[in-house]
């Protein structure tokens, strides 16, 4: 999709993603789990690899893009990553190509980094078993050098309790929890 921004009259490409959840949904024995957990990801790794191909061709016409959605992943969601050598968002943002073909992701970034402490989630899902909420981040908005370099984005996950702005006021934070097990990510783009 093409999007003209009204004010600017910058026009730039939109991607919006929804990768196949890793979760084997369905087993009922350990080993079912591994295969299913095995062959959900080979799927989400091919999905990957054709976005970042669509990612490539429209960076080759010199369009400004925007991928962004639930990739169901991130850099060292799981164990089963070290099987495919890379998660799926590495593999879209093009971390091992040439810097004028890779895209801008902040939080990601952060997950690229083993010596972080610290953790972002736009995503939180309750497990029955160990009565707790599981936090993954695995939404994103990746921008292409284009736009990282001359609109100075701000990047933002709407997380009811990380983000201070939602954590005082009770009714977004209610919004938030509410609405679905994914929180809002967002980038303001400054043109």
């Amino acid at each position: 999709m093409q999007v003209t921004d009204l004010a600017s009259q910058s026009a730039f490409r939109l991607i919006g993603v929804h990768t196949k959840s890793k979760a084997p949904h369905g087993a009922t024995t350990r080993d079912e789990e591994l295969q299913l957990a095995i062959e959900n990801r080979r799927k989400q790794l091919a999905q990957c690899i054709w976005i970042r191909q669509r990612v490539e061709a429209t960076l080759d016409t010199g369009e400004s893009l925007i991928v962004l959605g639930d990739f169901n992943d991130g850099p060292g969601v799981n164990g089963y990553e070290n099987l495919f050598a890379r998660s799926g968002v590495e593999i879209v943002m093009g971390e091992h190509t040439d810097a004028s073909q890779a895209l801008f992701e902040p939080h990601a970034q952060i997950f690229l980094d083993p010596r972080q402490g610290w953790a972002l989630a736009s995503s939180r899902f309750y497990i029955g078993k160990y009565k707790r909420y599981m936090n993954a981040l695995l939404d994103y908005v990746m921008v292409s050098p284009d736009l990282y370099y001359t609109t100075r984005p701000d990047w933002r996950i709407w997380h009811p309790f990380d983000d201070p702005e939602c954590f005082e006021n009770p009714e977004m934070q209610h919004a938030l929890l509410t609405a679905s097990d994914h929180f809002p990510v967002s980038v303001d783009l400054h043109f």
